[in-house]
């Protein structure tokens, strides 16, 4: 990283960057998405808080596909059993399993289509209705893992792939990666051999970010790993749980609130509008058509299970587009550096794979233990009202709604430090709706690879300065947030990062 626009006042020692290109801090261009799913309940919510959010983000694809949960049977009474060991074992030989079909995407679109032009007050980027049925597909469903044959689904998701436009493509996996897959066998089975086959073959692996929530079929494993080996994964197994079913368990009890059911019930089930009047909650009597297994609604559960009425159930995907909403927290620069996505780190022996795992933990401050979910757990608070602003967009005006504060940086986001030196910090921010801000500077000690604590003065204030601590080494960092919450209702907040590495 190179040091631009140094100003040392020697009189202070303090040490203050500037970039005047840094403190425009320009948005970048929208990621392009493509979701896949299998559409369990957790699907159907993490559906809907994605339509929410479809601004934020550009969705060029939504196709139904398998897992080893769900899949439809190919009608011809064909027997099947799991390749996943638990799955077998649970369910045996089956025809088909817990399918849900394949028009719940498009009944929710039409329930978005009643908020949209409230939702388009709120936000500029909204995509229609129409729009985004016609990113619709069905994928490889017959069974879990099925990928022998082309679909309407994976030969859009080939097309996607191998088009002229270089930008990543995030593959969200909410269910199997079949799908996926059958498009990247198409690729291989109509290129490889032939001349253009290596630069087909960087293209592809160049322009595939895979995030994947678990493996829900064997077609990673079995295929794409072996033969797409450069594709980039990041793949989430233990953070996506303080946001799925087993959330009662993940989730510090300080931080509950923000998942009972009287939070549900005031902030996003009622009077907000028929997209999330659809939204499953545990006892709202709704049923998920085609899954006997969906039984949340019914009050005799919620007893059954200890939880309370519209208690959240579960968003196991979302942090899958978590990650792809610009906040200012860097972290679709590097996955490593954590945020509303969760945090992963490179794997030892796969340099395009990202994880989570019981290794990857943040300091819990309400356990005092360094725990595997935290990394994604920290952020409920935030989210939670993020989305509660959300709801209140499909049914306010903007003038009764709010709205995020945008927050800036006076300086280079990426600092070069010296031991012993006082390091100025400098932000600044503005709020739409004219809301009072709160500033809160904070170092994010697990992501930085100096391994102490640096004390922060004003770290309320936007102007802010540590000194780098005299033992801090060639090469190390220190990752410093910039929080900035305004006094709206719901409060909002959001970031910049600065990235302070010593010298070499």
């Amino acid at each position: 990283m190179r040091k631009i626009g140094l100003l040392l006042f020697l009189c202070s020692g303090i040490v203050l960057f500037t970039n005047s290109l840094a403190s425009a801090q320009p948005k970048s261009a929208k990621a392009r998405t493509i979701v896949t799913t299998d559409g369990e309940v957790d699907d159907v919510d993490t559906f809907i808080r994605l339509l929410l959010y479809a601004n934020e983000f550009n969705i060029v694809g939504l196709v139904y596909s398998s897992s080893q949960w769900h899949y439809k049977g190919d009608g011809k009474g064909t027997k099947f059993t799991s390749e996943m060991a638990s799955t077998a074992k649970r369910y045996g030989e089956r025809t088909e399993l817990r399918w849900p079909g394949t028009t719940w995407m498009e009944e929710y679109i039409d329930k978005y289509a009643k908020v949209y032009p409230n939702l388009a007050k709120n936000a500029k980027g909204y995509p229609t209705p129409d729009h985004l049925k016609s990113l619709i597909r069905v994928g490889n469903i017959d069974f879990e893992g099925e990928m022998n044959t082309d679909t309407e689904g994976s030969n859009f998701i080939k097309k996607i792939l191998l088009d002229n436009d270089p930008s990543p493509v995030y593959l969200q996996i909410w269910g199997g990666t079949n799908t996926v897959a059958r498009a990247l066998k198409s690729i291989e089975d109509e290129y490889k051999g032939k001349s253009n086959w290596e630069a087909i073959e960087k293209k592809v692996s160049d322009k595939a970010i895979i995030y994947a929530v678990l493996d829900q079929d064997a077609t990673y494993k079995k295929y794409i790993a072996p033969n797409w080996p450069k594709i980039k994964v990041l793949y989430n197994s233990d953070q996506f749980w303080s946001f799925a079913y087993l959330w009662p368990r993940v989730v510090p009890a300080e931080l509950q609130t923000y998942l009972n059911g009287k939070w549900f019930a005031e902030h996003i089930k009622f009077n907000h509008g028929p997209l999330l009047e659809a939204y499953y909650v545990w006892g709202d009597g709704q049923k998920l058509a085609g899954d006997p297994e969906q039984t949340q609604g019914d009050m005799k559960e919620v007893e059954k299970f200890k939880r309370s009425q519209y208690d959240f159930i579960s968003e196991g995907d979302s942090p899958a587009f978590f990650y792809l909403i610009d906040v200012g927290l860097r972290s679709k620069e590097d996955v490593s550096y954590g945020g509303w996505g969760g945090r992963m780190v490179q794997s030892a022996t796969n340099p395009y794979r990202w994880e989570d795992g019981k290794t990857v933990t943040d300091f819990d401050p309400y356990t005092q233990k360094q725990e595997a979910a935290y990394p994604q757990t920290r952020w409920i608070p935030v989210l939670q009202n993020d989305m509660a602003a959300r709801a209140d967009w499909c049914v306010k005006g903007y003038k009764e709604a709010n709205h995020a504060p945008i927050v800036k940086l006076n300086h280079s986001a990426n600092l070069t430090i010296k031991p012993g030196q006082k390091v100025a910090l400098s932000g600044s921010a503005t709020d739409p709706d004219g809301n009072q801000l709160n500033y809160k500077w904070w170092q994010y000690e697990e992501v930085g690879t100096y391994p102490g604590k640096v004390e922060l003065q004003n770290g309320t204030q936007p102007n802010a300065s540590f000194v780098v601590p005299k033992d801090a080494t060639a090469g190390k960092t220190i990752h410093l947030i910039l929080e900035v919450t305004d006094s709206g209702t719901p409060q909002l907040t959001r970031y910049q990062r600065v990235i302070a590495k010593v010298a070499e």
